[in-house]
């Protein structure tokens, strides 16, 4: 069993980007994050996201509406970052408080700064296979990690289970893609899907992104698979300073000594999702800004 380490990929990848930005002439890319309320996970993102930010040198621009902001006032906001030619990329923080509707202000976002790639235009564009787009970073950081990884999707059968907006269904989308780097079988499952187990033990490549505490066992996987753990989970932990530990989807104690390489949590996933946020703040500049 090899594990695949997402925080050092992702620092070769921050270090990539920290070359290209200081080769920039005039001002650095410009990210405009807002975040709507206190939720202490997002609270966490954003200011991961903002450090990473520095050390690359993007600006960062972190917005905080007041809590009860109402979505004429959100759509208002993003108007604003929409028509300000000083940023480059906005990143609208998930969740949002209700009765905001997520999906409408995703897509209130200008496609050519939507560097979250949760927009109807560049979600359209992974279908299509058009590069001129921005891929959802999660995603992204998945294909960027296999690749450097040495794991070639050609030919493969990958099983994706969970069916999100933010990582299934995109992720499926970027596998099944005519490039040398994808051209994968791909089987989509989700909660409702019959059979799941026996669908899962026929991945050569497994990504776990159900959202649900330690749901991947043993039994669910072949012996040799790749398996990706997306999941991020609080479980209570009294012996812990915090009273939660961060574990997977992925039984990782059972499922580790069958895969052929397996993603930590933390440290694996997670940190690529980050870096390739940047990657796409690079990209958005250069497109608003061609040389």
């Amino acid at each position: 069993m090899e594990l695949i380490d997402g925080n050092k990929i992702a620092a070769d990848i921050v270090a990539e980007l920290r070359g290209a930005v200081a080769a920039l002439p005039g001002r650095k890319p410009c990210l405009a994050l807002v975040r709507v309320g206190e939720d202490p996970a997002s609270v966490s993102y954003v200011k991961k996201k903002e450090k990473t930010a520095a050390e690359i040198g993007i600006e960062s621009r972190v917005i905080l509406p007041p809590p009860a902001i109402t979505q004429p006032e959100l759509f208002a906001l993003i108007d604003r970052l929409n028509a300000d030619p000083a940023v480059d990329g906005i990143l609208v923080q998930s969740p949002l408080p209700e009765p905001i509707d997520e999906l409408a202000v995703f897509r209130h976002i200008a496609p050519a700064k939507d560097v979250d790639g949760l927009g109807t235009m560049n979600l359209g564009k992974i279908a299509q296979d058009d590069d001129s787009g921005f891929v959802c970073c999660t995603p992204a950081g998945i294909m960027e990690l296999l690749a450097r990884s040495g794991v070639r999707l050609a030919g493969k059968h990958v099983v994706v289970i969970g069916r999100s907006l933010l990582v299934g269904k995109p992720f499926a989308l970027l596998a099944m893609q005519k490039k040398p780097e994808a051209n994968a079988t791909v089987t989509v499952c989700h909660s409702r899907t019959a059979g799941l187990a026996a669908l899962a033990r026929q991945a050569d490549v497994l990504i776990a992104a159900i959202g649900r505490p330690e749901f991947v066992t043993a039994d669910m996987v072949q012996p040799g698979a790749i398996v990706i753990d997306v999941g991020v989970n609080r479980v209570p932990d009294p012996a812990r300073k915090t009273g939660y530990r961060l574990v997977g989807d992925v039984h990782f104690a059972s499922v580790a000594p069958r895969a052929g390489k397996i993603t930590p949590v933390p440290g694996g996933v997670g940190p690529m999702t980050v870096a390739l946020l940047m990657q796409n703040t690079l990209k958005a500049y250069r497109q608003q800004h061609p040389a």
